[in-house]
Order: C-alpha cells, then structure tokens, then sequence
C-alpha cells in the first residue's frame, strides 16, 4: 500500500495523467482494437510508474523529510507488526509512505490505514503546531499481492525507493526503511 501526504499530487497532475493514459487507450479503439489484458496491466505500470516518479521528485510539503515525523510514522507502523499484520517491507520517504503487509483476521487494509493516519497525523501537527491542516491525502493505493515473486518485487521496489529518489545509494543506509542497518 501507498499513502502519502496531502497536497503532494495535485488535481491538475493527476488529470494530466489521466488523460495520457486516455490517449493511448483511445489510440488502440482508433485502430479498431481493445488493449490486451498484457497492454492493460503495462499501461498501469506506465502510469504508476509517473505517479511515483512525480512523489519521488519531492513535490509538496515533505513533512515525513522531518526525523521526528519520519520516527512516527515508523514507530506506528511497526507497532502493531506480527499482532495486526505481517509486515514484510516498508518505507517512509519525505512524502509518503509505502508498506507491504498481510492483515491478521479481523483487520483489514483500511482498519490499518484509518488508525495510522489518524495518530500520525494528530501528532505530527501537533510537533509541527499546526491545527485545522489535513496532514495525509485522503486516499491511498494498494495491489493485492498475487504469488511469491509479486511479494519479493513489490517488497524490492519499497527498499529500493530512497535509492532510485536519490536519497542514499544503498537501502540499508536510508533510516526510515526496513532494509535500514545502522553503520558500526
């Protein structure tokens, strides 16, 4: 699952999106043919792929940048690890947030989501002394996990995700990850 922080990916970036994706589609109906289920599921990566591309550049307000609200988020999301859910991968970057988890029966992604949001954000503005703000977008993306090798790529790409922002050059050395292995 992706969540990130309000205001990091305006309306008008994603209509933007939305409408390169139509082009294309459009294009394919133009030649008198729908997409495969191949050329669906690769222009959906193409299209992820811009989204993340766009957060990974640092849009926004980059509240999670902040090693306090980097540390909360963090420590909400691995408190309840192995009780709630198994928590395979995770990442805080400067302005959102990727886990990649299995919920534990009676709880599910959005039970998960709702609670840390709403502690996180409680008390990262109140680190930040802001009241009244939203602090996280209020929607979010997941991909249900199909086998194995789905598991070990989506848990890849969330290690690997402050290496390919540029934010350190091997996941061990960013912080705010489970790949994270202090020096010494």
């Amino acid at each position: 699952m992706t969540f990130r922080l309000a205001g990091t990916l305006p309306k008008d970036v994603l209509l933007r999106f939305k409408g390169e994706r139509e082009v294309i589609t459009a294009q394919a109906l133009a030649a008198k043919r729908p997409l495969t289920w191949h050329e669906q599921e690769e222009l959906f990566r193409w299209c992820s792929a811009r989204v993340d591309k766009y957060l990974d550049a640092g849009h926004g307000d980059c509240w999670l940048a902040r090693p306090e609200i980097a540390g909360l988020v963090a420590g909400a999301m691995k408190f309840h690890a192995g009780e709630r859910f198994d928590l395979h991968a995770w990442v805080v970057m400067p302005n959102h947030v990727h886990a990649v988890l299995r919920p534990k029966p009676d709880w599910t992604l959005s039970k998960m989501l709702k609670s840390w949001k709403g502690f996180t954000a409680r008390e990262a503005n109140r680190l930040l002394k802001r009241t009244g703000t939203t602090f996280w977008q209020v929607e979010s993306f997941d991909h249900l996990v199909r086998d194995d090798d789905d598991l070990h790529r989506c848990c890849y790409y969330t290690t690997m995700n402050p290496v390919n922002a540029g934010l350190c050059e091997r996941p061990e050395d960013w912080k705010w990850s489970s790949a994270y292995r202090p020096a010494g």
